[in-house]
């Protein structure tokens, strides 16, 4: 049976099937489906898994998803690991056995084949994909992942319009100086304050 832990936000239609564990602060969206008919799934602290998102085992690779990521709509992570903040595009694929290295962004639409291994810090694009320049995204993929954290709260009270209105200027003015001085990482951060 899935490990929800009780600060994930799970949104209507999702499908969860095995051993499947999401820790605090990770969200999924409409019609995301995970699935671990053998080996599990991880999703770590404040990952995303977006609309139409899938998440599979390979039969012989299980899956590991990393803090502050964002899997986007349509995109596929296929019995692959993807380390801490990092981004997979919408319709991108990420193959059994391959690991997308901390701080990396996979474009829309590319192709990680099975077995590849990307760096930190790159950008990957093209089908196969390849790293075509190297680039720490932390930063910006944690903003991200914060800004679904901030939404899936919203959701959960009923509240589909959490990014508009001055009061989210002003938190994602808030939340951009935290990460940017890395105070995001901190113990006992909460990306509440100020929302």
């Amino acid at each position: 049976m899935p490990q929800i832990d009780s600060d994930a936000f799970i949104a209507e239609g999702v499908q969860l099937y095995g051993d499947i564990e999401v820790a605090p602060g990770a969200s999924l969206w409409p019609n995301a489906v995970v699935r671990a008919e053998a080996n599990r799934v991880a999703l770590g602290l404040y990952t995303n898994v977006q609309d139409f998102a899938m998440v599979h085992i390979g039969y012989e690779h299980a899956v590991s998803i990393g803090a502050f990521c964002s899997i986007t709509h349509h995109a596929t992570v296929h019995g692959a690991t993807i380390e801490d903040a990092c981004l997979i595009g919408i319709n991108a694929v990420v193959m059994d056995g391959a690991v997308i290295g901390r701080g990396s962004i996979v474009a829309p639409g590319a192709v990680v084949v099975e077995g590849k291994q990307i760096p930190p810090h790159s950008i990957v694009a093209g089908v196969p994909g390849k790293v075509i320049k190297q680039r720490d995204s932390e930063r910006e993929n944690r903003l991200n992942a914060w800004q679904y954290y901030r939404n899936a709260r919203a959701f959960g009270r009923g509240e589909h319009r959490a990014w508009d209105g001055e009061s989210y200027r002003q938190w994602l003015r808030w939340i951009e100086e935290e990460v940017e001085a890395g105070r995001d990482l901190l113990p006992g951060f909460d990306a509440r304050v100020s929302a």
